[in-house]
């Protein structure tokens, strides 16, 4: 069993920075796969960025490639999504979510979460304009 606490989220002005934190128990955490899936008001989940245990792939939905960066410390058992130059439309509640099956493709991403075995209860990140 994975237990997923997001924190990090909060009001920002458009342009800003955030970093959201995911931190997770269990012994395991090294060997999930991990991702950060958002859901906007009103909208469907969506991916938003993906990592993979071992080499550490990357993968990333296209509005924010260039703009969010995962990462993970296996040691300290934390993901990470650095958001930068935020926009309005990247408001949502943003989620942390492990798979067992420890490495991803860019499949991770247009599945917007499904399929993956723990959640977070998700952090609230507000961008204003």
């Amino acid at each position: 069993q994975v237990q997923l606490v997001e924190s990090g989220g909060g009001l920002v002005q458009a342009g800003g920075s955030l970093r959201l934190s995911c931190a997770a128990s269990g012994r395991t955490f090294s060997t999930y796969a991990m991702a950060w899936p958002r859901q906007a008001p009103g909208r469907g989940r969506e991916g938003v960025a993906c990592i993979s245990m071992g080499d550490g792939s990357t993968f990333y939905r296209n509005v924010a490639k260039g703009r969010f960066t995962i990462s993970r410390d296996n040691a300290n058992h934390t993901t990470y999504l650095q958001m930068n130059s935020l926009k309005v439309e990247d408001t949502a509640v943003y989620y942390c979510a492990a798979d067992h099956i420890g490495s991803v493709t860019a499949g991770c991403i247009s599945a917007g979460g499904s399929g993956m075995d723990y959640w977070g209860k998700g952090t609230l990140v507000t961008v204003s304009s």
